[in-house]
């Protein structure tokens, strides 16, 4: 493809295709915005569905909530959807919504500049510069890989990959395979690439928190059932709902423990040696880590082939990864199970406000918004799935949803009064952390006595949202244009 220097003017830039991305394009064109375009890196619409093929990947929300509300998908085949089924899910809706001819796909944002002088912002990709009033943040948390800073490991002679750039290539029969970090992806594939690896090594930190998961095929019939709009309307309050009280323990901990009892029962129903129980069992409040669901990791850890060490890595000498209890394991393969950048992504140091300052810079390790959607010193620009809005016991669509709604609400207060630019003022942005910051404080994520991805760099929670998904959605329900300045 030729590559030119074209300067474009739209209303409205998106960036990212994925889940988030896909929702704001149309939540665009039911308001009667066509003039957008969306930016996407890579060559296929899909986000963190796209990226992540590894086998066994599936979803751990209910698939009936893991869907647009304004597009229900009755033909789930499992009560769990699995990675290929919800990518079909998502090209679905892009093609029926029409979304597809705006998607710049292959064409990632470089850079983005907000003018003044112009109120618009300038960003830049290798195929031209794009002049936007407004800017909607669809770049997601989950598809930028962390990757351990471990010695000798860019020296390693044999394949290397992180979970979400999967190697299908690659064949591991008759393999010893070295698996570092044991989070949600790990859970999912260790049990698959057990069964033709000759050797599966695990490295692990931290243990984790492992629910049983009531997943099962969903039938014809049941897929029939749920094609009527009130059942399945019903069925997505049902879950919901039960969701949500599952979450009231993560601001109450104390209520978690009658849940930790099932995982702990999980666990001494499944491994009967003492020995690698114990390296199974955290020493950490359920809930304080990402809770996960399995019911087949358990049973894999305990197999012949597979061996499970209760430490980091501290090196990796030619094939030899050395642990930090000092152990050594030839390895043939290495697959890094090390989740992603989720509170420091790399994109931070090239957007720039009107200040002429990076969110980086602005931010300095811990990232702030206004109710997780807007930035003080950054006009015209939204975030989805923004700082503070992890709820870690529901579904991301509603948090997505929600979000939408409140930047709809915002361009249709600037339309109505004939506005062009906005920007959150500092001190409500200030006293909206300052209570969400209060609130965290009690929360499992703060007192569970775990290191997590919801703890950043400075050790402050930037990640959680410290209320009901309720309060969220009222939060954004509307435009509250007294916190803004308007011009």
């Amino acid at each position: 493809m030729s590559v030119s220097h074209s300067t474009i003017d739209v209303t409205v830039l998106i960036i990212g295709a994925g889940i988030s991305g896909i929702g704001a394009a149309i939540r665009l064109r039911e308001m009667g915005i066509t003039d957008f375009v969306v930016l996407e890196k890579a060559s296929s619409p899909g986000g963190t569905w796209r990226d992540n093929t590894y086998p066994g990947c599936a979803c751990d929300v209910p698939s009936s909530l893991y869907s647009y509300s304004f597009a229900p998908n009755p033909r789930w085949s499992r009560v769990f959807a699995r990675q290929p089924e919800i990518l079909d899910y998502v090209h679905d809706v892009v093609d029926r919504f029409d979304v597809r001819p705006h998607i710049r796909f292959g064409e990632p944002a470089l850079d983005g500049h907000w003018h003044e002088a112009s109120g618009r912002w300038r960003v830049k990709t290798e195929r031209g510069i794009y002049h936007a009033r407004f800017v909607i943040s669809c770049a997601g948390y989950l598809h930028e890989p962390q990757l351990p800073a471990i010695p000798g490991l860019e020296d390693f002679d044999g394949p290397l990959f992180h979970s979400s750039r999967w190697d299908h290539d690659l064949d591991l029969a008759g393999k010893c395979v070295g698996v570092i970090g044991t989070g949600a992806s790990a859970i999912q594939f260790v049990p698959e690439i057990r069964k033709t690896a000759h050797q599966v090594v695990i490295y692990q930190r931290t243990p984790q928190w492992i629910l049983p998961k009531t997943d099962s095929r969903l039938g014809d019939w049941a897929q029939q059932l749920m094609e009527s709009p009130a059942l399945s309307s019903l069925t997505r309050k049902a879950l919901h709902s039960g969701l949500e009280a599952f979450g009231v323990g993560f601001r109450h901990p104390k209520l978690l423990e009658q849940i930790q009892k099932v995982a702990l029962a999980h666990l001494h129903a499944t491994i009967r040696d003492p020995e690698l129980r114990q390296k199974l069992t955290p020493d950490y409040v359920l809930g304080c880590k990402r809770v996960l669901l399995s019911n087949d990791y358990y049973p894999a850890v305990r197999q012949q082939n597979v061996e499970l060490l209760a430490t980091g890595v501290e090196r990796c000498a030619g094939k030899t990864l050395v642990g930090s209890d000092g152990s050594r394991r030839k390895v043939d393969a290495i697959i890094m199970a090390t989740g992603f950048h989720v509170s420091d992504p790399p994109n931070l140091d090239r957007v720039y406000g009107a200040e002429g300052r990076s969110l980086a810079e602005v931010w300095d390790g811990s990232p702030q918004a206004y109710r997780g959607t807007t930035v003080s010193g950054f006009p015209n620009l939204f975030l989805v799935l923004g700082p503070n809005l992890a709820i870690g016991n529901n579904s991301a669509f509603l948090v997505i949803e929600a979000q939408l709604k409140y930047i709809a609400a915002t361009l249709a207060h600037l339309r109505d009064n004939r506005l062009t630019r906005f920007e959150v003022s500092a001190q409500a942005q200030k006293s909206y952390n300052l209570k969400v910051q209060n609130d965290l404080q009690r929360t499992v994520w703060n007192t569970g006595g775990c290191s997590s991805y919801y703890l950043d760099s400075n050790g402050l929670n930037s990640i959680g949202f410290p209320w009901s998904t309720q309060t969220m959605q009222r939060l954004l329900k509307k435009f509250d244009a007294g916190n803004y300045h308007l011009s």
